[in-house]
């Protein structure tokens, strides 16, 4: 167990992209199978950098025009993992001009995914195929994969994290959960929250207070719990809230990508990835379930 210390990168939106590309075998030298070149697109001077992260690769080029960029994940891991990747678009002069996360399910144990981001999701850009990055890298355990459609999981709920909302250090991000089963779901309380590292390991030194009026007032986070009962359909939500304030001497930033979430005791969990940025403040406030009507 141990505490993260690596620099956590903002949040950027959600493309669920699981059933977009193929799973294929890439062609290894100096072209592809469709005459595209290998490798990924060069930025400014030539730099190649930034191609291969965390087991994710791009490899080339591809599409009719050759515009599209061909990239792959390999999970070298012991279990089934849900891959979200975040990729920055850059141009010729190097300046960010669009970041986009795409989401590969349930990569299994040894397996390579292939997969391809398309020149219509990368962006406006000239003519060419823009240079992309691989940003950043998340994964969870394909069970705990956080969902906001498709078929209903087997607990029969949702869950999953928004966008959020930053401002002078102030982070508040909702957490949410749909009851897409055939039954009420009951639920009274707040939510358990484990912390996790960047390499999955638990972060400790963290104090997870009930409500939010402890960081800051005004974030929604306060209202008393409640037992709310969820219909088929029906939706509820909770906040985390907290701030990314660093001060000299206190000790180091805490960064904690994903948070392990148990609606309620006895439920199954889920990971989402609200990329905690908690500076040296040790602590996160969490709201009460609260109906979203």
């Amino acid at each position: 167990m141990r505490r993260a210390t690596s620099l956590v990168l903002p949040l950027a939106a959600v493309l669920l992209l699981g059933g977009c590309g193929v799973e294929k075998a890439g062609a290894r030298g100096g072209g592809s199978a469709s005459g595209c070149p290998t490798g990924a697109p060069s930025g400014p001077s030539g730099d190649t950098s930034g191609r291969e992260r965390d087991g994710v690769r791009i490899t080339g080029s591809g599409g009719a025009s050759c515009d599209d960029i061909q990239w792959e994940v390999t999970n070298t891991g012991s279990r089934a993992l849900t891959y979200t990747v975040t990729f920055s678009i850059v141009s010729d002069s190097g300046a960010a001009l669009n970041s986009v996360e795409q989401t590969v399910p349930s990569v299994q144990p040894g397996r390579t995914v292939r997969r391809t981001l398309t020149r219509t999701a990368m962006g406006p850009y000239g003519d060419g195929t823009p240079p992309a990055r691989i940003l950043r890298v998340r994964s969870v355990p394909a069970g705990e994969a956080p969902s906001t459609g498709g078929p209903c999981p087997e607990s029969g709920v949702r869950v999953y994290a928004d966008q959020g909302d930053a401002a002078m250090g102030l982070r508040v991000v909702g957490l949410h959960l749909e009851n897409c089963g055939t039954g009420p779901y009951r639920l009274d309380g707040y939510p358990r929250l484990q912390l996790l590292d960047e390499d999955h390991e638990p972060v400790e030194g963290v104090r997870i207070l009930h409500g939010g009026s402890a960081i800051a007032s005004g974030t929604g986070a306060d209202a008393p719990p409640r037992p709310l009962t969820l219909r088929p359909g029906e939706r509820a939500r909770t906040t985390l809230v907290w701030r990314n304030t660093v001060e000299m001497g206190v000790g180091d930033p805490v960064n904690a990508p994903y948070v392990r979430t148990w609606a309620k005791p006895g439920a199954a969990p889920v990971t989402v990835v609200p990329e905690l940025d908690l500076g040296t403040t040790g602590k996160l406030g969490v709201g009460a379930w609260q109906k979203d009507e």
